[in-house]
Formats: C-alpha cells, structure tokens, sequence
C-alpha cells in the first residue's frame, strides 16, 4: 500500500472505518454479545459496589483488551476463511491459538474481576 500523505480526511475515514469494525463486531460474533452481556453486569455491578478510580480503571482496561482480543480473532478468523476456504491444518491451527488468545484474556478478566468484587461481596453475605 502507497503512503500518499496526512489529510484531515484520510484521518476522519479512519475513525469511520474503525467504528463499522466495532459494529460489525458486536453485530456478527456470537462471542461479542456474551462479552456484551458480561460488561453491562460488571459495569452495573461497579456502580452497586461502588468501585473505587483505581478498580474502574483495572476493570475499563480488562475490558478493552477482552474486546479487542475478540476482534482479532474474528478478522484472523475471517481473512483463514478467504484465504482457505477448505480444510487445513495449518489454518485451524491458527484459527485455534487467536481463540486460545481470547479464552486466556477472559480468564485473566474474570480473575481480576473476582479480585475486585468477591472483597466486597463476602461482607453482604456474611451479614
């Protein structure tokens, strides 16, 4: 690809592009709605708990990186389908470590957030 310079407007399409990626994630993969659905109870969970700056900035950043994980896998998993349309080992290969990559990141994501939440859960149901 020719680089052919910074325009205010190359700039402006690349924000477009980018958006239509995030709504095509959340629109076309199955695993972005489960990922949805988890953030909105974490996020309504932090305002009961009231989660401090430091939590809300460790949970906003476990977020981010879950859903971006995502989003790679599904273009690494989208671009093996056009380049291999059947069956290759190679490519499963693939597919299966960029969606090992996403399982990691959401165990880690589920550890951080058992970390934040379970210190302020225990004193309910212990009361």
């Amino acid at each position: 690809m020719k680089n052919r310079g910074f325009t205010l407007r190359k700039r402006l399409n690349s924000f477009r592009y980018a958006f239509n990626g995030i709504r095509l994630l959340i629109q076309n993969e199955h695993n972005a709605w489960i990922h949805c659905f988890i953030t909105i109870c974490v996020i309504i969970s932090g305002f009961i708990f009231n989660l401090s700056a430091t939590e809300w900035i460790s949970i906003i950043i476990i977020i981010g990186i879950v859903f971006s994980a995502e989003a790679i896998n599904s273009a690494i998993e989208s671009i093996s389908d056009l380049v291999s349309p059947e069956y290759n080992e190679s490519i499963k290969q693939t597919k299966d470590l960029a969606a090992g990559a996403v399982l990691i990141m959401a165990i880690v994501a589920v550890i951080i957030g058992l970390i934040i939440f379970i210190p302020k859960i225990i004193p309910y149901i212990l009361s």
